[in-house]
């Protein structure tokens, strides 16, 4: 069942646009151009695109904040902007750089507001309390007033209010944006047993791609308004060519020049104790044919293989020209 669609989703800005010393024109902008998704209930999908290219927009249109220019959008059965008070029941927000604690009160005490608003009965608020503060380690300073905690400390509150209501779709925007490397760990971690026992439905957009690796089996790529990419890691690395490196350690020069299909020499670094030799490999090809020719013409002291970085494939797919729309669903 899918819990949020959308079929040719599309929002417009009219922005002004200086076309002289004392004249300015109006145009038109689609921020988001013709999105089409289908997400079932408890996946968890990793949203992506460069600054400008639609995230932050199609999240607001989903929660009821945008009302669309054109197409169809439904989430959890409702129309997020006609009925935005029934959605709200149903869905939590995390935006990393906005918050919905009370700033000078204790975090409890916001959480405790956040019930009454919700309407939540007491022994289910406590109960899904009681699971944050042991999973998010909340006990040391739920006291504290919110604007005296740190951004770890405050966006494990954050992750905290959004789910005390019990959503059934968690949006998650910057979750991680500015934290620590010991923040982020218990944020992720909180985040995978969360999406794990598939009752939530997490839709994840984020910069840091670590993120993404650690918690998203299927990402949503857009670029310029429009999905360029819909499926799995792997299948991004297969359709934007991933390279994989062989980075080979030598006892002395090779015999013989490496002429590969698909094997190109990046760099060469020459030391007092060993000659050090970095190839990339394009996704097609296999590291055979390399391994081989490395042990039959030099005296091979180690051989390193480097999988391809989820980053490489992101920035060289942003780099694109004119990426080619994608609307096509994983299986």
């Amino acid at each position: 069942m899918n819990i949020i669609e959308t079929r040719d989703l599309r929002k417009e800005f009219t922005v002004s646009v200086k076309t002289g010393k004392l004249r300015r024109s109006r145009r038109t902008v689609a921020a988001v151009d013709g999105v089409s998704l289908a997400i079932q209930r408890g996946e968890i999908v990793g949203y992506l695109g460069p600054n400008g290219a639609g995230k932050s927009t199609t999240l607001k249109m989903l929660t009821g904040v945008l009302t669309p220019s054109s197409g169809e959008v439904a989430v959890c059965g409702f129309k997020p902007v006609p009925q935005r008070l029934k959605l709200a029941r149903r869905i939590g927000v995390v935006f990393g750089q906005r918050s919905t604690l009370w700033w000078d009160l204790p975090l409890r005490d916001s959480f405790e507001l956040l019930r009454h608003i919700y309407r939540v009965p007491p022994a289910e608020h406590e109960a899904r309390l009681a699971k944050c503060r042991a999973m998010l380690e909340l006990d040391e300073f739920l006291d504290t007033p919110v604007r005296q905690l740190s951004l770890g400390q405050r966006m494990r509150g954050e992750l905290t209010a959004a789910l005390l209501h019990g959503p059934e779709i968690l949006f998650l925007d910057e979750p991680t944006i500015g934290l620590d490397v010991v923040s982020k760990q218990a944020v992720r971690e909180f985040l995978a047993e969360l999406g794990g026992r598939g009752d939530t439905t997490i839709v994840l957009t984020t910069h840091d791609l670590a993120d993404i690796e650690r918690l998203c089996r299927r990402i949503v790529v857009i670029d310029h308004g429009r999905v360029v990419h819909d499926g799995s890691i792997e299948a991004l690395h297969a359709r934007y060519g991933s390279r994989r490196r062989v980075i080979a350690d030598l006892d002395e020069p090779l015999t013989a020049e490496v002429d590969l299909p698909g094997v190109r020499l990046e760099s060469s670094l020459e030391s007092s104790l060993a000659l050090r030799l970095t190839f990339t490999i394009d996704g097609s090809t296999s590291v055979g044919p390399l391994v081989s020719h490395l042990a039959a013409s030099g005296r091979l002291r180690d051989l390193t293989i480097a999988e391809p970085e989820i980053e490489d494939v992101i920035a060289r797919l942003y780099q694109s020209d004119a990426p080619v729309p994608l609307q096509s669903q994983p299986a």
